[in-house]
């Protein structure tokens, strides 16, 4: 379940009503698009793809000695996956992300790795992107080098149905290669194959995933009073003179999700309008309770420049008491506690004290950190930035100042040449 509180935020309820003709609007010209791929929409229906399920499922079956994955990808390629992994890995396996172009760790890993336990996934929708390739050309020596002919089964694909260098290695190669749907966008791929392949190699509860964003889905579509995206794409839009958007999740296993969501949001959002106007707020995450001696000074006391997000579990998977230690005494007010009651006390006292600083501030409550609950939350988050593009007259499915870069990278390494 995922749950809005806005205690601290009175008058909302006023304002949902206020905009309520905007926000109807919105959803339907996004809803408008759908039928076009070229609007890259598609990443709504795939909560209910469930063949392309089944073949991960069988390919992870088929390859039961696997001991460490290996997944070369940047952005949108490893964000969302890296999230997940690192909060559901239950399977044992171990996993590595090549999500960078510094030498040393690579070489580091290598010198790790036993190429006969190991399976390497490159991810990249176009096929090209520059640190994916660099990284699968040093990968594909290694595996060539200790392997021979074998290498094949150690290398999958995930790239574009039909287009691209990627696609065309596979093939030539006669490599297994998984689809990203067309109109599907990086940043919003989480639940196509760039996630679902190494969740299952993590042994993760995919259908529960799934299940929880077609929950997203649903309430998304729901009458406005139940629609959560918009409801919160409401709080952001009301909020956009505030240039800071700090995303600050109550768990550890999910210490990757705000970094997953600033590329979501920033890369979705920061864009010149229609009207030729720059808009867009910079996304900041933030991990509690470790932030609460990082960022929490600041973000209490510092400019009231900021929106602040908390996403709090209400309850634990599992939960450990605090013992009662002799000599120990200092503590006692700790002893027979556990401690998710000390990290639930200190994010409604996070909470609390924020508003109280002045700051504004809402919170996301989680049932508890499930595959169910966090697919809910990922899908409905990318609900929530499809609909502030139509409220800030942005294409959210686009990132034209990425692609410069990307250019100017290339024609700087030609001229080095």
């Amino acid at each position: 379940m995922l749950r809005l509180d806005t205690r601290y935020l009175p008058g909302f309820s006023e304002a949902l009503e206020a905009h309520r003709e905007a926000l109807l609007r919105a959803r339907e010209s996004l809803l408008a698009k759908r039928g076009d791929k070229a609007q890259m929409l598609g990443w709504m229906d795939l909560p209910e793809d469930t063949e392309t399920l089944r073949e991960i499922r069988r390919y992870r079956e088929a390859n039961p000695w696997v001991e460490d994955f290996v997944l070369i990808g940047i952005g949108g390629s490893a964000l969302g996956p890296k999230a997940l992994e690192a909060a559901f890995n239950e399977s044992g396996v171990r996993f590595h992300y090549l999500d960078h172009v510094e030498p040393e760790p690579i070489k580091r890993l290598l010198r790790t790795l036993d190429p006969r336990k190991t399976l390497v996934n490159a991810v990249s929708k176009s096929g090209s992107t520059a640190e994916t390739l660099a990284g699968l050309a040093v990968f594909l020596k290694w595996l060539k080098g200790h392997l021979g002919e074998d290498w094949r089964r150690h290398l999958v694909v995930t790239t574009d149905p039909k287009e691209g260098p990627l696609r065309a290695f596979a093939e030539r190669e006669g490599l297994k290669a998984f689809p990203i749907p067309k109109e599907v966008g990086g940043r919003f791929s989480v639940l196509s194959p760039v996630g679902l392949l190494p969740l299952a190699f993590a042994g993760a509860d995919l259908d529960a995933l799934l299940m929880g964003a077609r929950k997203a889905n649903e309430t998304a579509l729901a009458p406005l009073e139940e629609s959560l995206p918009l409801k919160t794409a409401l709080l952001l839009h009301l909020h956009r003179h505030l240039p800071v958007h700090v995303f600050m999740v109550y768990s550890e296993r999910l210490s990757h999700l705000p970094s997953w969501f600033v590329q979501l949001h920033d890369e979705s959002l920061g864009k010149v309008n229609r009207q030729g106007q720059r808009v867009g707020t910079t996304a900041v995450p933030a991990l509690g309770p470790k932030d609460q001696h990082a960022q929490v000074q600041l973000f209490r006391e510092g400019p009231l420049d900021k929106l602040l997000a908390l996403v709090i579990p209400e309850t634990p998977l599992e939960d450990l008491e605090i013992p009662e230690v002799e000599g120990l005494e200092a503590a006692s007010f700790l002893f027979g506690k556990s401690f998710f009651q000390l990290l639930k006390a200190e994010a409604e006292a996070t909470y609390q004290a924020l508003a109280e600083g002045g700051q504004r501030v809402y919170a996301l409550y989680l049932s508890q950190v499930s595959p169910y609950a966090v697919g809910w939350l990922m899908q409905h988050l990318m609900w929530q930035t499809a609909f502030l593009g139509e409220l800030w007259g942005v294409n959210a499915f686009d990132q034209p100042g990425v692609e410069l870069g990307k250019r100017l990278t290339l024609a700087l390494l030609r001229q080095e040449g």
